[in-house]
């Protein structure tokens, strides 16, 4: 379901520009509902801010709020939401990092991160590569499409099911990678090679953010590939 946004220009500056929102939309850049607790922590910014902000976010129609029992889980209203979030971290620099936690996790995020609901990092932008070299998608003009419309291929060389479901979304399309400079996929077939490799044990998720820790079975399959170095 596309969101329907009625803020003008001006007003949707005015809320996303205070820093502690952007980070809170940062982190909800990893796709997954999220409770406004974790939102604190990961942010640092205090539980009763954070509500505050979530609750602005969600008038703005940025963001949607679902009740879990006693937990407020938030989660961004839509790929659209996703793709101007990142399309501003792409115009920004790296914040420097001051210790050595800090520094694991940029290394980490840039190895393979969830972008919304695909696969970012050196790894998605290997599998971009991949993809294209062995004919899964066709790239015309700044343009992707998938080869014959089929996802058959896909599924036979990664030995493994890609989810189909119907879906108004496009069915592949280049995201410009902010970390690499590079598109990795993104659409239809982003989000079924992520969720695939995630039901597969390719990839798990980490607790404390939005980057993919790559498992031994997903080194092994992603170097038959030709993705290395993991």
């Amino acid at each position: 379901m596309t969101e329907v946004f009625t803020l003008p220009l001006d007003e949707l500056g005015r809320v996303i520009a205070e820093p502690a929102r952007l980070r809170i939309l940062h982190e909800l850049l990893g796709g997954p509902p999220l409770p406004a607790g974790a939102l604190a922590a990961r942010t640092g910014i205090a539980p009763s801010t954070t509500s505050a902000h979530l609750s602005r976010l969600e008038a703005a129609s940025l963001i949607r709020i679902e009740r879990r029992g006693r937990s407020r889980m938030a989660r961004l209203a839509g790929p659209e939401v996703a793709d101007a979030i990142e399309a501003l971290v792409r115009l920004s620099g790296e914040a420097p990092v001051g210790s050595l936690t800090g520094f694991d996790r940029r290394t980490a995020m840039r190895e393979a991160r969830s972008c919304y609901d695909h696969l970012a990092g050196r790894v998605g932008v290997a599998i971009a590569d991949s993809a294209l070299a062995r004919g899964w998608v066709r790239a015309d003009s700044g343009s992707w499409t998938l080869v014959d419309g089929d996802i058959d291929p896909i599924s036979h060389d990664l030995g493994i099911a890609l989810p189909w479901p119907p879906s108004r979304r496009a069915t592949v399309r280049p995201c410009a990678d902010w970390t690499e400079r590079r598109p990795h996929i993104a659409g239809r077939l982003g989000r079924a090679l992520l969720d695939a490799m995630i039901e597969s044990d390719w990839v798990r998720r980490r607790r404390d953010d939005r980057a993919l820790k790559i498992t031994a079975v997903g080194t092994a399959k992603l170097a038959e590939l030709g993705v290395a170095d993991l």
